[in-house]
């Protein structure tokens, strides 16, 4: 009988959550066959059988797992009549055991004091803060008075229902809503912690408007060419793109990374492009690798390959990681005219455009309507000023005003 546990899978992932099982309890499964989706803070990952046999689940559906922990365990049907329910291992168990050990040592939290060394699990911790509850005056019914979700949920009930009979009693006349508790998926919890470090970032932001008149006319002459032809959806975003890069290529600083401790800047000299995609479960940043190796054709039909990959919860960890620089397209969703975008960490800068609208434009000394894309430029103070953010917008509105510049095919 062997174990199927949620192995290390590298990126820094140490916890998950059981997303879909595959099979069934008991079912036959064949080695390597994908038996659970395990939902974590990059992507869905498949979890594979070690071998041929009968599976006996042992961790739910929607709970939370961490490195090591077992997930089910596949064998004879014999064998598995012994198998039991999962058991903490490696990592997790001599947590365990130091929690089971601390909570001895560590005399009983009174009423005032911080609650910091209430044995409980981060998530718990969180769950109290978020309701405003006093963990230290939770009583815990888990093993060694461990305070569970559970604990938490009752306090809270248990404190509803006090104040109710409180504000009846008291004639109160306010009449507060119910509420409903969401915890965070696996990919919110990866954009709370990203956000957090994008925000220790010093940050600026350069914004303009591009004549993308010019663009415009390519995309609308060449969209259903590329469609009917070529089985691509052209839109402007890889125009924006092969815009970015060309920026970069002159304006080097922005194509890089910051290292804090050594207080090092480090140039890349490879154009990983991320782009900022909507999933169902919350934004992913996907990235077209080699963007400036690519044609607009060619980035067009990746764009739309991880799009799909995004859609169907198949997009892999690969296609994740190593931006060089980000761009967040918020034209695509409609609306807005300016946006001030997140650095995507540990990026040093990031580019926000919004929709291509109809505004007036100065050609020859005349107005005259024209297409216009407003876009914005985030970027990390430490290691660029405003004048080379300036130049930088500069030269991305120079490849938009005149895309002919740019590699079509």
């Amino acid at each position: 009988m062997d174990e199927i546990r949620f192995v290390d899978i590298g990126e820094g992932i140490t916890e998950g959550r059981i997303q879909k099982w595959l099979v069934k309890d008991m079912d036959s499964v064949k080695e390597d066959q994908a038996v659970a989706q395990v939902e974590t803070d990059k992507a869905v990952v498949s979890i594979p059988s070690p071998k041929s046999g009968s599976i006996k689940i042992v961790a739910k559906e929607g709970s939370d797992v961490k490195v090591g922990d077992i997930l089910a365990y596949v064998g004879t049907m014999d064998e598995l009549k012994s198998a039991g329910a999962a058991q903490p291992s490696g990592n997790a168990k001599a947590q365990h055991l130091g929690e089971v050990k601390q909570q001895a040592q560590v005399p009983p939290v009174s009423a005032g004091k911080t609650s910091a060394r209430i044995l409980a699990p981060p998530s718990v911790r969180h769950l109290a803060e978020s309701l405003g509850i006093d963990i230290s005056k939770v009583k815990g019914t888990g093993p060694n008075g461990r305070v569970t979700e559970n604990d938490i949920r009752s306090h809270a009930n248990a404190g509803n229902a006090q104040s109710g009979a409180s504000d009846r009693k008291n004639g109160a006349k306010q009449q507060l809503g119910s509420t409903e508790i969401l915890p965070l998926s696996q990919t919110r919890k990866a954009i709370a912690r990203n956000m957090e470090l994008s925000w220790q970032i010093p940050r600026a932001s350069h914004m303009d408007l591009a004549d993308a008149s010019a663009l415009f006319d390519i995309v609308k002459r060449e969209k259903d060419k590329a469609l009917k032809q070529l089985d691509v959806k052209l839109s402007y975003l890889p125009f924006i793109i092969k815009a970015a890069v060309k920026a970069l290529e002159e304006n080097p600083h922005f194509n890089a990374s910051y290292d804090r401790d050594k207080q090092e800047i480090i140039l890349k000299k490879y154009y990983n492009i991320g782009l900022a995609a909507e999933a169902p479960d919350g934004l992913k940043v996907v990235v077209v690798k080699d963007s400036d190796k690519k044609s607009v054709i060619e980035i067009a039909k990746e764009i739309d390959e991880l799009h799909k990959k995004v859609l169907n919860q198949t997009i892999s960890l690969q296609e994740m990681r190593d931006t060089s620089f980000t761009i967040t397209n918020v034209g695509s969703l409609g609306g807005g005219f300016l946006a001030i975008p997140m650095i995507n960490y540990p990026d040093v800068a990031i580019l926000g455009t919004t929709m291509i609208r109809d505004m007036p434009v100065v050609r020859d000394g005349s107005v005259v309507a024209g297409k216009v894309l407003p876009f914005t430029v985030t970027f990390d103070h430490r290691v660029v000023d405003g004048a080379e953010a300036v130049k930088f917008g500069n030269s991305f509105k120079g490849y938009i005003e005149d895309p002919e510049f740019l590699d079509m095919l």
